[in-house]
């Protein structure tokens, strides 16, 4: 009976574990350390928030969490949420810099670049 919960408790773990999609990443070995640029300031007249449904999260942490944080560190953009409750994302950008293609660009190329799709791409001015 022990064993059984135990083998039990393990495979609802691992299935845990590994539900969420989340961005392949590639290991490469090299002797100096990456810098990301520093993020240029985005002039007022150019600032503009936009908003839109992201379908095919699975997860909070997994996929909305991975999703903002490429949103939160691309050139340009100034601010992301992403709520995996409403599946929704907003987010204030430079125009001059990035634009509704863009930006949806970005969130399709997460994880295989298959299982996330934008719509309802609302932009405000």
């Amino acid at each position: 009976m022990t064993f059984s919960k135990s083998l039990f408790v393990l495979a609802v773990a691992g299935i845990t574990f590994t539900s969420c999609k989340k961005e392949e990443k590639t290991t490469e070995t090299t002797t100096t350390t990456e810098v990301p640029a520093p993020k240029k300031e985005i002039a007022a007249e150019n600032l503009q928030t936009a908003s839109f449904e992201i379908e095919g999260m699975t997860c909070a942490m997994g996929c909305a969490a991975t999703i903002e944080k490429k949103l939160t560190e691309t050139q340009g953009v100034k601010e992301a949420e992403v709520d995996f409750e409403t599946k929704t994302a907003t987010i204030a950008f430079d125009k001059t810099v990035n634009n509704q293609e863009s930006l949806t660009k970005i969130v399709e190329a997460v994880a295989d670049g298959k299982t996330y799709k934008v719509t309802h791409f609302k932009s405000n001015s």
